[in-house]
């Protein structure tokens, strides 16, 4: 491997990864925090900020608010083209900050449009670890965000608010990465494979854990097949129609089945990378016509979220140094290479429309690159 994570021996974390965690909890639950920089800020999400955290911002913070928006949300809002290269658009704020219920619909494009008009400011410097923060906290990337008042932390209504880096934000999804553990392994039986085995992992932050399905002794092969399975509540449990996703993952089982060896993935990134309350929005947004990308951007996430340093992390834990993959996708090849992973042979793994799907893998192969057909 060409880039190999530095396994995490400290259970406690760093005082930084802690103070990530906490910034990710606060967000969460409205709390406003402060994004320490050069230009530090005051911020919460638009999604979960109501009347006290406003008022705490409010009483905290110097100079001209806004919410800070993906450059996609935003236009949305504006009824107009912004620059889609840039972290985010600012929208100003009118002081004081009280109208909590317009800036959820501001941040949710499935809730009623019913909005003020916004004008654009310039936005702050830190503007893409705030928006960070959102995602990491898998709500809305929509943050309401003002300059902190100088002497903040000395005031009463400050004295408990958390203090986060902005880098350290933006740092966290690799450095999540190295965190990662295994914590139980046992025998699981099949019906596609009598021989198959789970593998629990677990990151630092405590979320939702990882799983690695193992056939056979795939850490014994010199090339064993490898599928990274993003977890899908709606197709691998439900069985829902609009995806191919409980099909790709029996089909993965049982071609490994009949293989002898193999290892499924199973990454708890939902909706590539959005979280599962998220997709459900995105899936609002596709039955009034939007395609799943066009969805994901309206939402003001990017069309693919994900975090391939995990499936990187989990190989390197199971001693897996070369694989043949599983996969439509030639991107996430180019980002498991970049991973370090050696990856032998790119090994398709297609099926065919449901009539309810048809559109959906139509998007992927022409919008997302997917080798179908």
């Amino acid at each position: 491997m060409t880039a190999t994570l530095t396994p995490f021996q400290n259970p406690l974390g760093t005082p930084r990864t802690r103070a990530v965690h906490r910034a990710i909890a606060d967000a969460r639950r409205g709390v406003p925090v402060v994004l320490a920089a050069r230009n530090p800020l005051i911020l919460a999400p638009a999604e979960t900020v109501g009347a006290e955290g406003l008022r705490l911002i409010d009483l905290l913070s110097t100079g001209e608010a806004s919410l800070l928006l993906a450059p996609s949300r935003a236009a949305a809002i504006l009824k107009h083209d912004v620059p889609q290269t840039v972290p985010a658009i600012a929208l100003k704020l009118a002081r004081p900050l009280i109208d909590a219920d317009s800036l959820k619909r501001a941040a949710d494009p499935t809730m009623e449009q019913i909005l003020p008009s916004f004008e654009t400011i310039t936005p702050p410097v830190e503007a893409e670890a705030a928006l960070a923060l959102g995602k990491l906290a898998r709500l809305l990337p929509a943050m309401v965000a003002a300059p902190v008042r100088p002497g903040w932390a000395s005031r009463k209504e400050g004295a408990d608010l958390l203090s986060v880096p902005a880098a350290d934000l933006l740092a966290y999804p690799l450095e999540l990465a190295s965190t990662l553990m295994k914590v139980a392994e046992v025998s699981v039986p099949l019906d596609a494979a009598r021989d198959a085995r789970l593998v629990a992992f677990r990151a630092l932050d405590q979320g939702i854990e990882h799983m690695a399905i193992l056939v056979g002794e795939p850490e014994k092969q010199d090339a064993p097949l490898v599928r990274l399975h993003s977890e899908c509540f709606t197709g691998d449990l439900l069985g829902s129609l609009r995806c191919d996703c409980g099909p790709q993952l029996q089909g993965a089982i049982a071609r490994m089945g009949q293989e002898g060896h193999g290892a499924v993935l199973y990454l708890a990134q939902e909706g590539r990378g959005i979280g599962l309350i998220n997709k459900l929005r995105a899936y609002t947004l596709q039955d009034e016509g939007l395609d799943t990308l066009d969805a994901n951007k309206a939402l003001g996430w990017q069309a693919d979220e994900r975090n391939f340093h995990i499936a990187a992390a989990m190989l390197e834990a199971l001693g897996i140094e070369k694989i043949r993959l599983l996969t439509n996708n030639p991107e996430k090849v180019a980002s498991l290479r970049a991973c370090g992973i050696n990856i032998t042979e790119r090994v398709p793994h297609q099926f065919d429309p449901n009539g309810v799907n048809n559109s959906y893998l139509e998007t992927k192969a022409k919008r997302f690159g997917h080798l179908l057909g």
